[in-house]
């Protein structure tokens, strides 16, 4: 791919819309075919490709975008894959997108100068369909083989070719019908509210951990790593909790991937503050370590990184691939039988200041047609249990179950 946009420029026309951002329905303006990225405070939904570029590509394709009003700038949006496998990936640029943020709401519509203006812009409805009513779950390894991959793990540690090594495995949902992908995404807007919810050329998730934000100098992310079930009884879930921030072996798996990030960002940060402690994160079944990291990127504006180039320097990190990165790769590729996909790789937007956002690809699936791919991994550390470890995937799965299989 080549970075020209097209033989005729085009252009960004941006209008402020006077409505709630509240009241939009975002799953429908983005629709099946459509990309969403949305959390709490900001939200992109588009629809049709402006133009559709390489990752390495993105920053001077934004730039060559004409601006006309005032508001958000070009935004290109992406799901990459986890290991780039000869193939980069790639990201869009709507060609009609809302994007909600600071509280208002934008029209922001990428086409030639010569252009017509856009058509009124109206949520998808409701397809007539009905959603499936059988599924078949087929699991890839089985219990016995991915448990023996998970002993595998152990004696690459204790052999010192690593210190974690994180593993994943899949369940494929068949269904008897086409898998209604606006149905999947409400519910898990419903379902996981504090996530990050996204959908990107068939690949949707909800997420709860942030690879990388960028304002400006600004850069923040939130690596999860440690998990502990959740039970619905305020008083169990608060000894959950604490054993979980008391454990030894989830501590240490945790520390590894804060390390990591801190190093990465001190190379491009001034500053960067990481507290000593980490936090509880708690989701709908499950609870998580977290910390919050934050930096000042050094350096004149116009050399600063892009949040996609922050993206691409902190993947993988160790909540999803171990440490010492290359090695840990390397027993991946050894124990795990199929590609991930874009399972665990980097979910966002770039926009034409370089500003965005970058999610970790987890709790998510691959969907075409009747067909849902779901991935989950543990982190495997000195210490790990293969029995404890299937259970901590089958407790990630039933996140994207609950919102793919209704029957």
């Amino acid at each position: 791919m080549t970075p020209t946009v097209t033989t005729t420029q085009l252009v960004a026309r941006t209008e402020v819309l006077d409505v709630e951002p509240e009241s939009l329905d975002l799953v429908g303006i983005a629709g099946a075919r459509g990309v969403l990225f949305r959390r709490d405070g900001f939200a992109l939904a588009g629809r049709g490709e402006a133009v559709r570029v390489a990752p390495s590509d993105a920053a001077e394709t934004l730039r060559a975008i004409a601006r006309d009003g005032e508001g958000p700038a070009p935004i290109a949006i992406g799901a990459l894959p986890f290991a780039s496998d000869g193939a980069a990936g790639s990201l869009l640029v709507p060609a009609d997108a809302v994007v909600v943020r600071d509280g208002r709401a934008f029209r922001v519509t990428v086409a030639p100068a010569d252009a017509l203006g856009p058509d009124p812009l109206v949520a998808e409805r409701r397809a007539e369909q009905r959603s499936p009513s059988d599924f078949q779950l087929h699991a890839s390894p089985d219990h016995d083989s991915w448990t023996a991959a998970i002993t595998g793990a152990l004696a690459a540690i204790d052999g010192g070719e690593v210190r974690k090594v994180v593993l994943a495995r899949s369940v494929v949902v068949t269904a008897d019908g086409p898998l209604v992908v606006t149905d999947i995404l409400r519910r898990l807007v419903a379902l996981f509210p504090s996530c990050t919810t996204f959908s990107v050329d068939g690949f949707v998730g909800a997420s709860p951990e942030l690879l990388v934000r960028r304002t400006g100098a600004e850069v923040r992310c939130q690596p999860l790593a440690g998990t502990v079930a959740r039970s619905g009884d305020p008083d169990t879930d608060a000894r959950l909790a604490a054993a979980l921030m008391a454990s030894a072996k989830d501590r240490r798996e945790h520390a590894f991937v804060v390390d990591a990030v801190v190093h990465a960002l001190a190379r491009v940060c001034d500053d960067v503050d990481a507290p000593a402690e980490p936090t509880v994160v708690p989701l709908r079944n499950v609870a998580h370590l977290a910390t919050p990291i934050r930096g000042r990127l050094s350096g004149p504006t116009a050399g600063r990184p892009s949040a996609l180039a922050l993206a691409t320097m902190l993947h993988p990190t160790p909540a999803v691939a171990g440490t010492p990165t290359d090695a840990a790769l390397r027993v991946i590729e050894r124990l795990e039988r199929e590609s991930r996909g874009r399972y665990a790789g980097p979910v966002g937007w770039v926009d034409a200041d370089g500003d965005g956002e970058w999610v970790v690809g987890i709790r998510s699936a691959e969907i075409d047609g009747n067909r849902a791919r779901l991935m989950s991994g543990v982190g495997v550390v000195a210490g790990s249990d293969p029995e404890a470890e299937l259970a901590e995937t089958q407790l990630k799965l039933q996140a994207l179950l609950a919102a793919i299989v209704r029957p």
